[in-house]
């Protein structure tokens, strides 16, 4: 019974669904630590603090990761808004830790900054152009016949 719940699931997601869940899930995560654990240390977000705690900003992250999971289980080709809010919350780290290390506040914020641009944005703007068909299966031939 598990089994077949799985498989319909999956077959419901389709890649570019399952990306979105595992994704969503993830981002819930790590904004949920910043809310129950606000760090002592913001170092490099010192832009983003100055706006608000980094527990306020924990939020962005949650909300992003649900908006992902309910975009995951959209019908196939209606998931584009869940990529557009993935992209959210790392391009937002992203501009922080920049504009931290162009100031000299925190220098090695342009290393994190890249790292979000291509670990996280990147992957992103990758799955959002794979197409969620697949390749057909190779037809073989009659038994004797060249194919």
């Amino acid at each position: 019974m598990v089994c077949r719940a799985a498989r319909r699931l999956k077959q419901h997601l389709g890649r570019r669904g399952a990306f979105l869940l595992i994704l969503g899930v993830g981002k819930v995560c790590w904004g949920a630590g910043f809310i129950a654990a606000t760090p002592t240390s913001s170092s490099g977000l010192g832009v983003l603090t100055r706006l608000c705690s980094l527990s306020h900003w924990g939020w962005l992250w949650v909300a992003a990761g649900c908006i992902m999971i309910c975009s995951s289980l959209v019908r196939i080709g209606r998931d584009k808004f869940g990529f557009v809010v993935a992209l959210v919350p790392p391009t937002v780290w992203a501009l922080a830790y920049a504009v931290a290390a162009i100031r000299g506040d925190y220098p090695r914020g342009a290393w994190v900054a890249v790292w979000y641009l291509t670990s996280h944005v990147g992957v992103i703007l990758w799955a959002a152009s794979v197409p969620e068909h697949s390749v057909p299966r190779h037809r073989r031939g009659r038994r004797g016949t060249a194919p």
